[in-house]
């Protein structure tokens, strides 16, 4: 790891040293003793030249800074040793004698309490040293991210941090990951933590692609995350770009990956169902004579690739990066892929005798994608094996019946292309008024579009026949505008430091769009080019739609340490948002922390051999959530009334009546969390660190739409701040230095984490829900025979995603299921555990590691299999393997026999490296590397994946015809600096 220096300082301290090493060393010539002139190179773990390391003889005051390659010469007497030494690196003592071989090869290794106290975290509005933290901050370098075929940023988080789930629910290459930081805290609401991208708050993390991130810095607890306010209650997250470094650097990165299926369904072959008829005597079932395994023929190998150019040429004073990115990710389900073209430019410049630092950054990206019909996965389970692809004349084969459809037909007969586009810009300038005092302004732009494109042609067998061509085109927009002006003032004298800041905050957010659809097109030819073209249009085949939101914020911080061994932390934020009701209009949010270093106490002085650092830390705050609101929710709404048209006798025609769709609510506001949070930092032998932390959030004013009498509002349904939610939950992070040992060294860390959530009130006085204070959720409408019902509920002492439905007994001795005749819990998506586990190796020139991470109990119902295993549908339609065997004769029906443990631990990638020597040619470093990914899951789950997305109430943890499954990678990369 890299850790930041004054360069000033450290030419200054190599010319004092040089001189004072020359004054000694001319004193001690007098003396006879004989010397030998060594020489060397200092290096850190990767190899690289570590300039301004200190090469010492020991017992003396002789010595030397080494420079900017990292090399040093001095004549050391025979017999000494010399000692060298590094910021953040073990010291290390090397004797000298007549057998030693020079140039000398020194490379240091990390200290790991050097690390922990030198490492800088962003914490919102500033940094600070780890060492004097008091919140529940994480932070991983870029070099500890996840690595592989990344097409959505967040995934770089999988498995890193204890505490935070990155769920990849689907395999699709334009599909994002859920993310849950501590457990959700909403129902209604969003429950993503908060993005904030090299200081600007509220950014897409997909602006910024994964070979730029420098570190993230994950704010846990409200002690930390309160400074953010309203948006600050699901946690967030700070992303810090590459950015100010020294010298000139020309860098290539990229590899390509080849990817397969890694998982599907064991449906029967053509031999199997032939044999199935035969036993069973079925003579009325039709042989079309095909042998289709209808999955394979929606697969294919994908080849992605990924080729990034950077260049950064920096000094003191001044410096530029710049850098472009291609991505192509090809899916592995025919069709589907996603193509990224992306850009990075930032500068900064120093002035008025270096107080003045200007900083400018341009961070633009486009994707171009092909949806996906998602029916295609239910028509490939469901048709019958011995139906080809294509008849005797090449069309394809078409057989009658709801769904039914040939999922080849429906894949390639149809046009589909959505594109977007995401620019982010930012100014920041930085003025020290007075010493340690510093004026800070940050403005920002953000535009987002997503552009949708789709036509179904007249001879597609899904909507295109039936409107005799199908076209649409979508439109959405989104720009974020930002000030964010603060002070800030640094003190130190004696023991005690001090840091205060202040600031405001203006954010104005506008989103607009509009789409359009026809239909009856006489031509193919224009595919959604030519809207006009279609002859068939409606009244709703036309929208448009605009909203806007302004946020201002007034936040302040102060932090104190003494001795470096008692600090304390306070923060306040007063948020006022348009999106408020009346009555609530301004919302304040405060926490408070501290941390006592109990290791440094007097106390503790036996315990220096083997425990090095020893720190408890204690906080509490609050923090909001404004998500679920919308931009005009508290207010009354007036709206076209399908049930109030009227005939308009002027114009012989029908009108639009309207009315009120939406009640006003003056009392609307956003959802609070109050959060407790103690955390234990420890170092152990100066190798392995870790962190403990426990807590417990307590969410109240939880949003939600409810019934109310139409006596007193003019619309049936309201969104009412009324619940209240629980998470309580314990976390441990271990990092280490397992074993080094001259040219071989091991590492390894391991995060485990479990939370616990509940529902603790749903209802009040004046918001009750239809049924006694329970919603029910989970649709399973779509489903043969399952119209109308629903498979979880919300509901008061459980957690959000609990299954609820007739608890299962096994079948009966018909074969039928033997299921209670009332419903009750069937266990949660929730899990109750989550683990990340990594390793990594290094010997001489060669580097390996890899990485796993795993979920263990939480449930999901799968739908697919409820589905499949129905008598009914053999001999016309295709069923599992083990149905054969599962002795099931009667229409499946929703209960627990469906909802199973999704438990599972997956090797996520194992990446194998060698560093190529290449100094001689000019270059600074080459690398090649070899990565395998999702190589394979230990799992009971019988379905295609058990990491089935949890997000939005519609269908969290329900497996049901619409898994896109995931790859198996293998990448072959590059790394090369110029």
């Amino acid at each position: 790891m890299n850790i930041p220096y004054n360069l000033k300082s450290q030419s200054l301290l190599k010319v004092i040293v040089l001189i004072c090493g020359f004054c000694l060393f001319s004193l001690g010539g007098f003396a006879q003793q004989a010397s030998i002139s060594v020489s060397g190179i200092v290096s850190d773990e990767t190899g690289e030249p570590l300039p301004g390391a200190s090469v010492i003889v020991e017992g003396t005051t002789t010595g030397i800074i080494t420079g900017r390659d990292g090399s040093f010469s001095l004549e050391v007497p025979t017999g000494s040793s010399i000692g060298v030494s590094f910021i953040s690196y073990e010291s290390q003592s090397i004797m000298i004698d007549d057998s030693s071989a020079f140039p000398l090869v020194i490379r240091m290794i990390p200290s790991v309490v050097a690390l922990d106290e030198a490492v800088v975290v962003a914490i919102g509005y500033g940094t600070m040293r780890k060492s004097d933290l008091t919140g529940a901050i994480s932070s991983v370098s870029s070099d500890k991210l996840r690595t592989g075929v990344i097409s959505s940023t967040e995934q770089v988080l999988q498995g890193r941090v204890a505490g935070l789930s990155v769920v990849q629910g689907s395999g699709d290459p334009a599909s994002g990951s859920t993310v849950r930081l501590r457990g959700g805290t909403s129902i209604a609401a969003g429950n993503n933590p908060l993005i904030v991208v090299d200081g600007i708050p509220g950014v897409d993390i997909n602006t910024v692609q994964p070979s730029e991130i420098l570190s993230i810095d994950v704010l846990k607890d409200a002690s930390a995350s309160a400074i953010y306010g309203s948006r600050g209650a699901n946690g967030v997250i700070i992303v810090t770009t590459n950015r100010e470094n020294s010298g000139k650097t020309i860098e290539y990165s990229g590899y390509v990956a080849v990817g397969s299926i890694s998982n599907r369904l064991d449906l029967l072959s053509a031999n199997q169902w032939r044999q199935y008829v035969r036993e069973n005597e079925d003579w009325d079932a039709i042989d079309y004579g095909g042998d289709t395994d209808w999955q394979k023929e929606l697969e294919q190998t994908s080849v992605s690739q990924s080729h990034t150019l950077s260049f950064y040429n920096g000094s003191e004073e001044s410096g530029l990066r710049a850098s472009v990115t291609y991505f192509e990710n090809e899916g592995v389900i025919k069709s589907s892929s996603l193509n990224r073209l992306s850009s990075n430019l930032s500068a900064y410049q120093y002035g008025l005798k270096d107080k003045l630092k200007v900083e400018v950054g341009l961070n633009a990206s486009q994707d171009e994608w092909s949806p996906l019909d998602y029916r295609i996965f239910e028509r490939a389970y469901n048709l019958s094996p011995v139906i080809s692809v294509r008849d005797a004349s090449g069309n394809f084969t078409e057989v009658g019946g709801n769904t039914y459809e040939n999922p080849v037909e429906i894949n390639s007969n149809r046009t589909a292309k959505d594109q977007r586009n995401r620019l982010m810009g930012y100014l920041k300038a930085e003025l020290e008024l007075l010493p340690g005092f510093k004026s800070t302004t940050n403005l920002s732009y953000e535009y987002n579009s997503h552009k949708g494109n789709l036509y179904k042609p007249s001879y597609a067998v899904l909507e295109g026949r039936s409107e005799k061509g199908y076209a649409q085109k979508t439109l959405g927009e989104y720009v974020n505008n930002q000030v964010e002006t603060y002070l800030t003032y640094n003190k130190t004298f004696d023991e005690h430091k001090f840091n205060v800041m202040g600031g405001y905050s203006y954010l104005n957010n506008v989103y607009s769009g509009f789409g359009a659809q026809r239909r009856g097109f006489d031509t193919d030819l224009f595919l959604y080019n030519n809207l006009a073209a279609g002859q068939d249009f409606r009244a709703d085949d036309t929208y448009s739609y605009k909203g806007e939101a302004t946020l201002i914020s007034f936040f302040g911080r102060a932090n104190y340490t003494f001795a470096d061994k008692y600090m304390a932390t306070g923060t306040i934020r007063r948020d006022g948002s348009s999106r408020f009701g009346n009555n609530n209009k301004w919302g304040v949010f405060p926490s408070a922390s501290i941390g006592w270093r109990i290791s440094e106490e007097r106390f503790m002085d036996g315990t220096s051999g083997w425990l090095n650092n020893l720190k408890l830390r204690v906080g509490y705050g609050i923090t909001g959530n404004q998500d679920g609101i919308g931009e005009y929710k508290s207010l009354e709404i007036v709206g076209a009334v399908s049930s109030d048209r009227y005939y308009n006798g002027e114009t012989d025609s029908w009108k639009s009546g309207y009315g009120t769709v939406q009640n006003p609510n003056p009392n609307l506001k956003w959802e609070e969390t109050a959060q407790f949070n103690i955390g234990l930092d420890f170092t152990l032998m100066n190798r392995f660190t870790g962190t403990l932390e426990v807590y417990q959030k307590n969410t109240s004013d939880l949003l939600y739409e409810y019934p109310v009498p139409a006596n007193e509002y003019p619309f049936p349904l309201m969104l009412a701040n009324v619940g209240d939610m629980t998470n309580k939950g314990i976390e441990l992070s271990l990092n280490g230095n397992i074993l080094v040992n001259g040219d071989f060294s091991m590492d390894a860390n391991l995060t485990l984490a479990s939370n616990k959530q509940t529902i603790d009130k749903l209802s009040n006085d004046k918001f009750v829900s239809e049924d006694g204070g329970a919603f029910y959720t989970g649709s399973l409408h779509g489903l043969p025979g399952m119209s109308g019902l629903y498979s979880q509920v919300i509901a008061e002492g459980y957690a959000v995603g609990t299954f609820w439905g007739p608890q299962n007994h096994g079948l009966n001795a018909d074969g039928s299921f033997n299921n209670d005749e009332t419903s009750s819990d069937l266990g949660n998506i929730q899990p109750k555990l989550n683990l990340g586990f990594g390793m990594n190796f290094r010997y001489k020139s060669f580097d390996a590691a890899f990485s796993t991470y795993g979920m263990f109990g939480q449930k999901v119902l799968n739908a697919t299999a409820m589905v499949m295993n129905d008598p009914s549908r053999l001999p016309s339609k295709n069923v599992p393997d083990d149905f054969l065997t599962s002795g099931i004769t009667s229409t499946p029906v929703y209960s627990g026999y469906w909802i199973e443990d999704a438990s599972f631990f997956r090797l996520q990638t194992v990446t194998l490296a060698y560093t190529i020597p290449v100094r001689e040619i000019g270059l600074s470093k080459a690398r090649v590397y070899l990565t395998g990914e999702n190589l394979f899951v230990l799992t009971g789950y019988t379905g295609v994946d058990p990491e089935v997305s949890i997000d939005g109430l519609s269908a969290p943890g329900i497996d049901m015809f619409n898994y896109y499954p995931k790859p198996r990678t293998f990448s072959l990369g590059l790394n090369i600096s110029f």
